[in-house]
């Protein structure tokens, strides 16, 4: 059965437990796709591209928001009332 790995950086679990760090660098800041007996079991990801996907997924959902706002009708307030 094919199995779509979603990195450039493949290793296995024993590999993983041997070297951490050493398996999170492989990546050089991306993803490793981390294979169980040659299929993906799941992705390490480094602490810079997590924070990195966070912020571009709130980007989005605000975004959304905005989006779906934009026909609304504005609401009027000045200053001196906030």
């Amino acid at each position: 059965m094919a199995h779509t790995v979603l990195a450039e950086t493949t290793a296995s679990v024993s590999e993983l437990k041997r070297n951490p760090m050493g398996t999170v660098a492989a990546g050089e800041g991306a993803p490793v796709a981390i294979l169980n007996r040659n299929e993906p079991a799941f992705y390490c990801v480094p602490a810079k591209a997590y924070e990195a996907l966070l912020n571009r997924l709130e980007d989005l959902e605000l975004n959304a928001i905005a989006d779906a706002r934009q026909g609304q009708a504005e609401i009027e307030a000045s200053l001196d009332d906030l």
